[in-house]
Formats: structure tokens, sequence, C-alpha cells
């Protein structure tokens, strides 16, 4: 499982924005998102990178949580 934090998602536009982008990058992820808590859970990818990058690219700021 990959976590990031994600301090700029604020509303459930922003949840559907990332959770969006994440399966446009990879259709088979799973994505669990806590909102309260700025909290982003993929499964079922390989690498954190694109995933990171995705998200980036749509206007947020991801910190991987190791």
């Amino acid at each position: 499982m990959i976590e990031f934090e994600v301090k700029d998602m604020t509303c459930g536009h922003c949840v559907d924005t990332i959770t969006r982008v994440i399966k446009e990058t990879a259709p088979t992820a799973s994505v669990r998102v806590d909102l309260p808590q700025h909290l982003v859970h993929i499964e079922g990818v390989a690498s954190s990178d694109e995933i990171e990058r995705a998200i980036r690219e749509v206007g947020y700021t991801p910190m991987l949580k190791s």
C-alpha cells in the first residue's frame, strides 16, 4: 500500500479530483481517501512516483508517508 498525506485536500471536489487522476494513471488501483486526516491510501500500484506526479499535476502537494 502507498499512502500520501495531502494537506491541501480540503473538500469533496478535492477528493474527486485526486481519485480521478489516480484511477487515470493506474486504472486497477484501489483508492481510499480519509479527508479529515488528509490521507490517500492506494493499493495495487508498484510505484509511487507516477501517482505522486499525477497528483501534483492537478495542483496538490502529496507527501509520501513511510
